[in-house]
């Protein structure tokens, strides 16, 4: 594993500020999402998640913590340990930390209604630097559309970098990149052959089931 760097700025802007578009999107009193209420950093390195989603389209939910919220980025095909794979990753809202433990159904009619679970989870550093050999902050990295991170996760490892398109709709577009070092594998497909939570065990048509009283034993 080479040298990462965790750079942690002073944050720029409240934490709720951050959330209000995630907060404004959902009702609370209906979904079970983690409304985001000040749950702080834990670990000395930052964490990341990968959540599969099974909402109106089926995808992959890319998030790292940067500043106190999850950047998140929705990855339809999920992501890959082949680098000649380009991932599109389409930037979502910031989500708060408590989501990175998020496993269940959001109800028909809320926002990205449909089954969620916890699909990887680990830690991640930043690999970017600048010309000075000091690590790039991941404020400024998101700002100039660049990213580069090293995952420590149980089904992913390695570097990946994330690579903002240019022009589009509003909504931003990146393309997500295994990187080429020791932990490229062209033959891998964890997202077809690794379906389980990393948390629970569970797929997402067993907590679907679960949710919905079908697995329940009569």
């Amino acid at each position: 594993m080479p040298a990462v760097r965790t750079a942690f700025q002073q944050v720029e802007e409240p934490v709720a500020k951050k959330l209000e578009t995630y907060r404004d999107k959902r009702d609370f009193r209906k979904t079970p999402e983690p409304r985001g209420d000040g749950k702080q950093r834990s670990g000395e390195r930052p964490v990341f998640v990968v959540q599969e989603h099974e909402a109106s389209s089926h995808h992959f939910d890319l998030r790292l913590e940067v500043e106190g919220v999850l950047a998140s980025w929705a990855v339809p095909k999920g992501p890959s340990t082949d680098p000649r794979d380009k991932r599109l990753a389409v930037r979502t809202e910031d989500h708060p930390l408590d989501y990175a433990d998020f496993e269940g159904t959001i109800p028909e009619g809320e926002y990205g209604a449909g089954t969620v679970i916890v699909w990887d989870a680990g830690s991640y550093g930043n690999l970017r630097e600048d010309e000075d050999g000091e690590a790039v902050p991941m404020q400024r990295c998101l700002a100039e559309g660049q990213v580069e991170v090293w995952l420590e996760g149980k089904k992913l490892t390695g570097g990946y970098a994330l690579h903002r398109m240019e022009g589009g709709d509003d909504r931003e577009k990146w393309l997500l990149v295994k990187m080429r070092d020791e932990e490229a594998d062209a033959r891998r497909r964890p997202t077809s052959t690794e379906p389980q939570s990393v948390t629970s065990g569970r797929t997402l048509e067993e907590v679907a089931e679960e949710e919905s009283g079908e697995g329940d034993s009569a």
